[in-house]
């Protein structure tokens, strides 16, 4: 596959040979899955990080799912982070992680955040990938220190940044690998730091360095929420590709700053329409809420508490002033928003996204999150895809008519719903198109012409899925 300038068209399609699925294999509407999904680890000596502790829980929870390629896909998928991407080392006499995302050789703080979220509650009891995971945190804390406008970074730090980042007119650091603005960026560290705390006790990554970032965070969002003009972040990129730059000079289309905070790109990478994108604000309101309690425990710091708190009270008081939209069917919430009264109304397969709030974030109206969650996962989403292989949302970052494997997953893992669980689990086996991996996204009639065959975020979570139902719903597995 030769390698272009943006990372949209060196990731684009790769089609795969699978066997034909016939007329006659079909359920309703979706294709059967293989009929055996192959066993697809490195071997031992290949694996980037081995953890016995790890090996145990896939035994055990392997033991406990009835069907076999389900089985399969759980062992191949939720180690897949530690099999293949993390890298462990040291700095300044401290554990230092990096977490590529698989087929790119660089750091999201999104993605390495989520990629070892699901082996938490296993650090507890496993000093070595506690040690592991204190590195990433450590590691992150670095990453925003030297660019809290960055969202992604060079494995090595000294290394050039990722070759479609070169020409982008926007003030690019050393060990930058991407400079795209993702308020969701900010929150992700935040909540794998506070879940490393809850499930370790831990508080040796919590340093003066880990303070000094936290409170850039904060100073961050409160910059961006453009009181006082645009703030200094600024972003233009020559692409064909309309969602890889942002209008107005760089700086995003105009807002009314009405207390949230302006993001330039979504989890996706993929440019804002409005700059207040919903789901990732009600994700910083409950980050901010969690910095604020490990302010007050861990850091004595009641001054970054205060301000991460009050922070939280007024972002959560735009939102229900203005990212609720009125629909034929009742009240949802809205996607973007610009506080001036425009709204748009469609999901994102990323997270954060509005079908993912009970997830990552707090959306404390069940019942409007049932309405949001019945609009997204339907055809008035203009980026819900239905068709012969699947259904799910995908989005502009690959395209028309190709569904997001994770956006199975956020459906299922946010569903007490057991049929919509199993019907969930059906498309996501078939859309490994026989290779026993989760993928960024396939097309809606053809799971064999998928993208990113190597995409560790979407593994582990789909691990991850697993590990919830085996604790939450066994008989689900079991049957």
């Amino acid at each position: 596959m030769q390698k272009t300038h943006t990372r949209r068209e060196a990731l684009r399609t790769i089609g795969m040979t699978a066997a034909a699925i016939s007329a006659a294999s079909l359920r309703p509407a979706f294709a059967a899955a293989p009929a055996t999904l192959p066993e697809a680890r490195p071997k031992p000596s290949d694996r980037r990080f081995q953890s016995p502790l790890v090996e145990q829980f896939l035994t055990q929870t392997s033991r406990r799912i009835a069907d076999p390629n389900l089985a399969i896909l759980f062992t191949n998928c939720f180690p897949n982070t530690l099999d293949t991407t993390v890298r462990p080392g040291t700095f300044e006499g401290h554990p230092d992680t990096t977490v590529i995302t698989g087929d790119i050789d660089a750091m999201w703080l999104r993605d390495s955040s989520a990629q070892v979220w699901p082996y938490l509650p296993l650090a507890a009891k496993d000093p070595s990938l506690r040690e592991l995971l204190e590195g990433v945190i450590r590691r992150q804390a670095r990453c925003l220190l030297i660019d809290p406008y960055a969202n992604a970074f060079m494995a090595d730090l000294n290394a050039p940044p990722l070759e479609w980042s070169l020409k982008d007119k926007t003030q690019l650091k050393q060990g930058v690998g991407e400079r795209k603005y993702e308020l969701d960026s900010l929150c992700y560290p935040i909540r794998l730091a506070h879940g490393y705390w809850k499930q370790t006790g831990d508080t040796r990554p919590f340093d003066a360095r880990w303070k000094q970032a936290m409170s850039l965070v904060v100073d961050t969002m409160t910059v961006q929420q453009r009181k006082h003009g645009p703030g200094p972040y600024s972003f233009q990129r020559t692409s064909p590709i309309s969602t890889e730059t942002l209008p107005a000079s760089g700086f995003g289309n105009p807002i009314n700053p009405v207390g949230l905070i302006a993001s330039g790109f979504r989890p996706s990478d993929d440019a804002c329409i409005f700059p207040f994108l919903i789901p990732s604000n009600l994700f910083a309101v409950t980050s901010l809420r969690q910095l604020a309690t490990m302010s007050h425990e861990v850091l004595q710091d009641d001054a970054l508490a205060n301000r991460a708190e009050a922070l939280a009270k007024e972002v959560e008081q735009a939102l229900q002033q203005h990212a609720i939209a009125q629909t034929p069917t009742g009240t949802i919430w809205a996607y973007e928003v610009d506080g001036f009264g425009s709204q748009l109304l469609m999901d994102d397969a990323n997270m954060p996204s509005l079908l993912g709030l009970p997830y990552l974030a707090s959306s404390p109206d069940a019942a409007l999150y049932a309405r949001t969650r019945a609009f997204v996962w339907s055809p008035a989403n203009p980026w819900f895809f239905s068709g012969t292989a699947g259904e799910g949302i995908g989005g502009p970052h690959v395209g028309q008519d190709m569904i997001w494997p994770m956006s199975q997953i956020s459906y299922a893992i946010t569903s007490n719903n057991d049929a919509e669980i199993r019907r969930s689990l059906q498309t996501l086996k078939t859309s490994t198109a026989g290779t026993g991996f989760m993928h960024e996204s396939y097309s809606k009639d053809d799971a064999a012409k998928f993208t990113r065959p190597w995409f560790a975020w979407a593994n582990t979570l789909f691990g991850e899925l697993i590990g919830h139902l085996a604790t939450n719903k066994p008989d689900l597995l079991h049957s």
